[in-house]
C-alpha cells in the first residue's frame, strides 16, 4: 500500500514538473507554488498571532511589582526550552543560511523558536514576532522547495519568499516586507537575489490577505501620526538633520548591545540562567517605566497620544534602548525592528520639544527611519515600511532620512552576517 502511494506521489510530482501547455501568459506552476506558500505562511502567521495575543492578555494581568517575577519566570522557561529542545538561533543564523547554506532554513529549529518566542514576547520582552515568523515561514519555503524538487536559486527563492511572507504578515506591507527580506540578506548586494523578487512579491500578497482575514486586524496605517503637508523644500534638510541625531542613538544602541553581549558571554552559566537574569532586569525596567514593556506594536500609539514631560521621554528612550539590548543579548527570542521604531518616535518627540516649529510627523518619521536603517542597513524597505505603517505619504523625506542613517552606520554591521564574506 505504501509503495502504491509513493508511486502516485511521484506521478503527481512529475505532472507538476511539466510546463503548463498552451499558456500564452507568464503564469506557470511556479506562481502556484509561490501563492500556496503565501497562503500557508499567512495561516501560520495568523495562528501564531492569535496565540500570542491570548498569552499576552493573560500575562498582562500581572502588572505592578508582579511584572518582575512574571518576566523572570517566563525568561527561565524560555531558557529551559532552548536548553533542552535546541537553540533556534537569531537573525544572524537565518541570513547566513540563506547566503552560505544554499538558501536552506532548517525546520527542526521551529518548535524551540515558537515556544521560546511566545513566552518572551507575551511576557513583555522588547522584541517582536517578526524574527520567529521569518524563521518558521522561511523554513516552510525550504520544505516546499524540497518537496517539489527545486534546486539552486529556485530553492533559495522559495526560502526568501517564505521570509518575505513572515515579514509581510507582521508589518501588513507586502511591498515593504518583500524588499526587507531581500535587503537584510546583504546590505550592498541585494541584487544577488534578484530572482527572488517576484516569488517574494507573490507570496507576500497572499500571506497578507490570509493573515488579515484570520486576525481581523484593521487595514491601513498602524500608528497615528498628525497629518503632514510639505510646505518647504527645507523639509529635506530637516529630515537629514533629524536623521543625523537619530543615527547617534543607533550607534548608542549598537554600543550598548555589544557591551551587554560581552558581559553575558563572560557568564559561564547555562542559557536559562542568562534568560532568567534578562527577565529580572526587564521586569525591573518595566515596573518603573511600564511603556517600555512589550515590543511597542500598540505602545507606540500610546506614546504618541500621551503628553509626557521631557524628563519622562528621555527616561523612556534611554531605558527602552537598554531593554532592547538586554532582550537581544540575554537569550530572549524575537525581532527588534518595531522596538527600534519606538525609540525613533520617542526621540522625535524629544526633538520636537526643542524645535516645535517643525512638523511633528516629519521629526518622528525621520528619526524612526534613520535609527532602523543605521542598525539593519535596509534604507529602501525602511522607507516603504514607514510610509505604510504611519500613513506618511511623502516618500522622499523618509528616504533622505533612511539613506542618512544607512551611510552614517558603523562600518562593522550590527547584523554580523551582513559582512562582505566570500560565499562558500
Amino acid at each position: 500500500m505504501k509503495l502504491k502511494r509513493r508511486r502516485k506521489l511521484v506521478t503527481y510530482l512529475n505532472i507538476l514538473d511539466q510546463p503548463i501547455r498552451f499558456n500564452p501568459f507568464l503564469f506557470s506552476r511556479k506562481f502556484i507554488l509561490w501563492a500556496f506558500l503565501g497562503l500557508f505562511g499567512g495561516v501560520i502567521a495568523g495562528l501564531y498571532w492569535l496565540v500570542l495575543e491570548f498569552f499576552t492578555h493573560q500575562l498582562a494581568n500581572y502588572d505592578g511589582w508582579l511584572v518582575i517575577p512574571t518576566m523572570a519566570i517566563c525568561g527561565l522557561l524560555a531558557g529551559l526550552i532552548i536548553h533542552f529542545i535546541g537553540d533556534p538561533g537569531e537573525i544572524h543564523l537565518i541570513v547566513n543560511n540563506i547566503r552560505f547554506n544554499k538558501g536552506r532554513l532548517d525546520p527542526k529549529n521551529n518548535p524551540s523558536m515558537i515556544l521560546s518566542s511566545l513566552l518572551c514576547i507575551a511576557s513583555g520582552g522588547s522584541l517582536g514576532p517578526e524574527a520567529p515568523l521569518v524563521q518558521v515561514v522561511g523554513s516552510a519555503g525550504t520544505w516546499f522547495g524540497k518537496l517539489f524538487r527545486l534546486k539552486g536559486e529556485d530553492l533559495r527563492s522559495m526560502s526568501i519568499a517564505g521570509m518575505a511572507s513572515g515579514f509581510t504578515a507582521m508589518f501588513g506591507a507586502p511591498l515593504g516586507g518583500s524588499l526587507f527580506a531581500l535587503e537584510i540578506l546583504h546590505h550592498k548586494h541585494a541584487v544577488e537575489y534578484y530572482k527572488a523578487i517576484m516569488p517574494a512579491f507573490v507570496a507576500s500578497c497572499f500571506s497578507y490577505l490570509v493573515f488579515a482575514l484570520i486576525t481581523r486586524l484593521s487595514l491601513g496605517a498602524l500608528w497615528n501620526l498628525p497629518s503632514y503637508e510639505m510646505l518647504s523644500k527645507f523639509d529635506f534638510l530637516y529630515a537629514v538633520f533629524f536623521a543625523i541625531i537619530a543615527t547617534c542613538f543607533g550607534w548608542l544602541f549598537i554600543f550598548c548591545t555589544k557591551t551587554l553581549k560581552q558581559l553575558f558571554s563572560n557568564l559561564v552559566v547555562p542559557i536559562y540562567i542568562k534568560t532568567l537574569i534578562g527577565g529580572i532586569s526587564l521586569g525591573i525596567i518595566a515596573y518603573y517605566l511600564p511603556l517600555t514593556r512589550y515590543f511597542s506594536h500598540y505602545e507606540l500609539n500610546t506614546l504618541l497620544l500621551s503628553d509626557f514631560s521631557l524628563k519622562m521621554l528621555i527616561a523612556i528612550l534611554i531605558f527602552k534602548i537598554i531593554a532592547i539590548a538586554i532582550t537581544v543579548t540575554s537569550g530572549w527570542r524575537g525581532g527588534f525592528i518595531i522596538p527600534l521604531f519606538f525609540c525613533g518616535a520617542t526621540l522625535g518627540l524629544i526633538i520636537h520639544q526643542f524645535i516645535p516649529s517643525i512638523s511633528l510627523s516629519l521629526t518622528i518619521v525621520s528619526c524612526m527611519a534613520a535609527i532602523n536603517a543605521c542598525v539593519t542597513r535596509t534604507p529602501m524597505s525602511t522607507t516603504i515600511l514607514l510610509a505604510t505603517l504611519t500613513g506618511f505619504t511623502y516618500f522622499i523625506p523618509i528616504l533622505f532620512a533612511s539613506l542618512t542613517g544607512y551611510f552614517l552606520a558603523p562600518r562593522i554591521p550590527f547584523i554580523t552576517s551582513q559582512m562582505e564574506n566570500e560565499e562558500n
